[in-house]
Formats: structure tokens, C-alpha cells, sequence
């Protein structure tokens, strides 16, 4: 099972609503992925550029971007980006994979005569 991450930015509107009715949108977003063959593992608000983000779990890429299509469908949010998140085990083994690769840079340089 793949994790994404999925940023936010909610429509005026959407915040008017929100303040008019105050509602936690984490159950119907975890019923829509589990739906899915996914779930829900966090949502969080934040203060910078986005307003929010979302972590959870999808089979795939296309799952998670039929979730992302169904969650922007309603036109309360105007603005996404979605990453796929690696874990700490991932990440060592695309390393210990890319540990045997070489790719020419820029000028025929290898990476171990340009970084020591």
C-alpha cells in the first residue's frame, strides 16, 4: 500500500461555511478511501501556504487520484498537490539500488570525480 500526502487550499466559501457550520471532514474522507481499498491515517491544518494537508493510504496512483477527483468534485477546494511518501525502508533500498547505477553528468563527468 502506497501513503500520499495531499495538500490543500480551501475557497472563501468553503471557510465561510465552515465558520457558519463547524465540521470535521476526516469521517467522510476516511469513508471515501476505505471505499477505495484505502484509509485515512491524518489530517491536519496548517498556517503556511497551504491550508491543510491529508496523509493516507491507496492501493495506487490511480486510486489516490480518483480520491483526490472525488474530494474536488463538490468545488470547495481550489488548490492541490499530492506527493507520494517514502518510508525510511523505501528509501534505504532506492538507495542501496542507485548505489550500482551510473549516469554520465553534464560535461562526462561521473559523480564520484565531481562530488568527494
Amino acid at each position: 500500500m502506497s501513503i500520499f500526502m495531499y495538500q490543500f487550499k480551501y475557497t472563501p466559501a468553503a471557510w465561510a461555511g465552515f465558520i457558519k457550520k463547524p465540521e470535521d471532514r476526516g469521517a467522510l474522507v476516511d469513508e471515501l478511501l476505505k471505499g477505495l481499498g484505502g484509509r485515512l491515517l491524518s489530517i491536519y491544518y496548517t498556517t503556511g501556504e497551504w491550508d491543510g494537508l491529508v496523509i493516507y493510504e491507496a492501493p495506487d496512483a490511480n486510486v489516490a487520484m480518483a480520491a483526490l477527483m472525488a474530494i474536488i468534485a463538490p468545488g470547495h477546494i481550489m488548490e492541490t498537490q499530492t506527493c507520494l511518501l517514502y518510508t525510511m525502508k523505501d528509501t534505504i533500498k532506492a538507495l542501496e539500488t542507485a548505489k550500482a547505477l551510473k549516469f554520465r553528468g553534464i560535461g562526462g563527468a561521473l559523480p564520484s570525480e565531481t562530488w568527494s
